[in-house]
């Protein structure tokens, strides 16, 4: 059985993905639950998603201004307000060390008890969720965690800045193969949804969203046995600290 601190225990969340949109589409109910339960819940996006959109009239060189408003929006939606971009490309990201060291860097600004991020691992049964920007996401994400930014020794050059070593207590990935974490975001699906309607550059038939997405987190729901009509976004969930 995986522990899973309760929320009480937990102060800090950071949130790690790959683009604007997917923390909305993967983790916004649990999200807004977060920080309705008083949680500073802290979003770093590494790339700014200049591969997105359906409109060919808008110039390319607009979209990162375009994609930074909307997911700065769709935070504010779900009660997060600091929301930090690392500028990388779309369809470009690695998990190298410059992606490490700049994700351990977030890690010990923010001093987070709970990570939630993309599962490093490809979920054969839903492609999409396994976009490569999003699996190296997940695993700069899960090198910075353990071993770099509980370890002093790590990019040495952070410590010189004053950026002491601190220990996550807990790692949530999303879109991983198998579930052990279920939150349930029925209550809280309307925020969801606001949530990623702030993203109208990304949804050319916004009337479609919600019927397919009802759909998709209502399976996930009854799978892990809750009552017939509830939502809810599911995880796998590490203890690390």
């Amino acid at each position: 059985m995986t522990l899973v601190h309760p929320d009480s225990e937990i102060s800090r969340v950071l949130v790690i993905t790959a683009h604007p949109d997917d923390v909305d589409f993967g983790a916004a109910g649990t999200i807004a639950h977060f920080t309705a339960a008083g949680l500073e819940v802290v979003y770093c996006i590494c790339t700014d998603g200049q591969a997105g959109g359906f409109e060919d009239h808008v110039p390319r060189s607009k979209i990162p201004e375009i994609r930074r408003a909307e997911q700065t929006e769709a935070a504010r939606r779900v009660g997060v307000h600091d929301v930090r971009f690392l500028g990388l490309v779309d369809g470009e990201l690695e998990a190298n060390a410059d992606l490490v060291r700049a994700l351990t860097r977030v890690i010990r600004e923010v001093r987070p008890e709970r990570v939630l991020t993309q599962s490093p691992e490809r979920d054969w049964s839903f492609i999409a969720r396994s976009h490569p920007d999003h699996l190296a996401a997940g695993e700069a994400a899960v090198r910075a965690v353990y071993p770099a930014a509980r370890n002093p020794y790590a990019f040495p050059e952070l410590a010189e800045e004053g950026l002491a070593a601190w220990t996550v207590r807990e790692v949530w990935l999303s879109g991983h193969p198998t579930t052990n974490h279920v939150v349930d975001v029925t209550e809280t699906f309307d925020k969801k949804m606001a949530a990623l309607y702030a993203h109208q550059s990304q949804h050319p038939e916004p009337d479609q969203l919600e019927p397919r997405l009802r759909e998709g987190f209502g399976r996930v729901a009854a799978t892990a046995g809750l009552p017939q009509g509830h939502l809810a976004e599911g995880y796998f969930v590490v203890e690390t600290g």
